[in-house]
């Protein structure tokens, strides 16, 4: 069965770094898409990136551009996000998702597994 685990979240001050990771299981991970998206409390979540089966990357927000970096291995069925100059605007329940297809979107609408979260906070 599909199964997506999202590790690597914690407290980090502001300018700081964390990676992500997004564990898949149960389907080819070279032959999906698979988004970041990130639910901050009080607002809808939103996506952050998406990279899809040839290794192209898509942002979905203009604030993480420069910052964030998306990767995947796919020996280890593994996805990551490499977050750098974390702002305290970037705290939320970061999810990584699976694509219906082999290609990337910024709606959660197109994506049929989810993984459980892991929260990020930042702040001093």
């Amino acid at each position: 069965q599909v199964q997506l685990v999202e590790s690597g979240g914690g407290l980090v001050q502001p300018g700081g770094s964390l990676r992500l990771s997004c564990a898949a299981s149960g389907f080819i991970l070279g032959s999906y898409a698979i988004g970041w998206f990130r639910q901050a409390p009080g607002k809808a979540r939103e996506g952050v990136l998406c990279i899809d089966s040839s290794d192209g990357k898509s942002y979905y927000l203009e604030s993480v551009q420069g910052r964030f970096i998306i990767s995947r291995d796919i020996a280890r069925n593994t996805v990551y996000l490499q977050m750098n100059s974390l702002e305290p605007d970037d705290t939320a329940v970061y999810y990584c998702g699976k694509a219906q297809g082999d290609y990337c979107s910024g709606l959660g609408m197109e994506y049929d597994y989810w993984g459980q979260g892991t929260q990020v906070t930042v702040s001093s």
